[in-house]
């Protein structure tokens, strides 16, 4: 099982697919990564030698920031939008869509579950 970046990449899959499983490198990057350390496509990653295994290592440690560090920096920019009470801050801190999204239908994922209102009865039919 190759360990890349802190994290245990599944060994029977392709390593463009591999790579993914890093947070951080998507479809695109992992191409990239395959392709600067002359790594065929349909390769897989239980085939990879220790030497294939170490150029992936250092492309990724040398241009991508992945994993811990790239959380960090993601919670970080959040951090400093609610501090500063931007409007996107303001809807990251009352746990809105950040991104124009309508709510008044919709947005369960950001707003949870659907929570009856008190006192407000539906009208029924005599």
């Amino acid at each position: 099982m190759a360990r890349i970046a802190g994290v245990n990449i599944p060994t029977n899959k392709r390593v463009i697919i591999a790579l993914r499983y890093i947070y951080g490198i998507g479809p695109a990057n992992a191409v990239i990564i395959c392709n600067q350390a002359g790594i065929p496509a349909e390769k897989r990653v239980n085939e990879l030698s220790d030497d294939e295994i170490l150029r992936i290592r250092e492309i990724i440690d040398r241009d991508y920031q992945v994993e811990g560090d790239l959380r960090r920096e993601i919670a970080m920019n959040i951090k400093r939008l609610m501090d500063m009470a931007s409007y996107r801050g303001l809807r990251h801190r009352k746990g809105l869509p950040v991104r124009g999204q309508r709510t008044h239908t919709n947005a369960r994922t950001r707003k949870g579950k659907a929570r009856p209102i008190a006192g407000k009865k539906i009208a029924t039919r005599k």
